[in-house]
């Protein structure tokens, strides 16, 4: 996986917190067998942030823990077509993850359990999403949750 991550976050991520974000993306495209050169960013921030983007795209004027914006949907208006050969070259760019670290600290304490598992959850969670996962339908929710409690139980970070 080809991962760009940036942190904006007012008091700098840990370091420990950007190696969890690395490993949880390689982890999770392994699982879901994507191609090494396959991209994604990641960007840690605060809520202020956040609420600012969830305004801005979704309508809604608070903060919340995590937002993805994928590349590629079912939206066929942006279908660009190419020629298959260069296609298959290129490297596939899923989209952008935005997480809110104060939202990580404030649903871990919420939930007991760790902040490196509040963060591995919300990484993960927002990975499945660029990759065509929901939970907006029952069998769908099932599948990405058991899919995501896999991934995160195989690095080691069981609730």
């Amino acid at each position: 996986m080809n991962l760009e991550l940036y942190d904006q976050t007012k008091d700098g991520a840990t370091t420990g917190e950007l190696q969890l974000v690395q490993d949880l993306i390689a982890a999770a495209g392994k699982e879901l067998k994507l191609k090494d050169d396959t991209e994604v960013s990641v960007t840690l921030m605060n809520n202020d942030d956040i609420q600012k983007i969830n305004e801005q795209y979704r309508g809604v004027d608070r903060p919340t823990d995590v937002i993805s914006f994928a590349m590629h949907d079912d939206d066929d208006d942006d279908l660009i077509v190419m020629d298959p050969e260069m296609a298959a070259e290129m490297p596939l760019n899923l989209g952008d993850i935005m997480i809110s670290v104060d939202k990580v600290a404030e649903q871990a304490a919420f939930l007991q359990h760790s902040p490196e598992r509040e963060l591995g959850y919300l990484v993960v969670h927002g990975f499945l999403h660029l990759n065509g996962y929901d939970h907006l339908q029952p069998a769908d929710e099932k599948t990405m949750f058991q899919l995501q409690r896999k991934i995160l139980d195989d690095y080691g970070l069981e609730k």
